[in-house]
């Protein structure tokens, strides 16, 4: 229940444009996805995710291999700068490793 007010909270305040496109991640049990979204025309960007690949190590790491990986893509598509939607999670673990390996690899936000 909390976490749906958290991800209320700060969906509100977050609005991705053309110039700064959301970042949007999400964890499941088993899986980690990252977005680039522009709001203003509801089409995304950059996609990636843990799906149908077969990473090895923890979920922390992969998350980072996801983080630096959404950068990379977010860079071809021209985007330089990003607002990020971190929905119901705490910015702690794996959320700040996949923070760290996208500004690593140039994304700024």
């Amino acid at each position: 229940m909390k976490s749906e007010y958290r991800a209320a909270r700060t969906r509100a305040k977050i609005h991705g444009t053309a110039e700064r496109p959301r970042l949007s991640v999400h964890f499941s049990n088993l899986h980690i996805t990252a977005q680039v979204i522009d709001d203003d025309k509801k089409v995304t960007l950059a996609y990636a995710t843990t799906v149908g690949a077969k990473m090895t190590g923890t979920k922390t790491e992969k998350a980072a291999k996801i983080g630096a990986e959404i950068a990379k893509k977010a860079k071809a598509a021209k985007v330089k700068k990003v607002v990020f939607d971190r929905g119901s999670q705490l910015y702690a673990g794996r959320m700040s490793a996949l923070a760290d390996a996208a500004r690593k690899e140039g994304l700024e936000f």
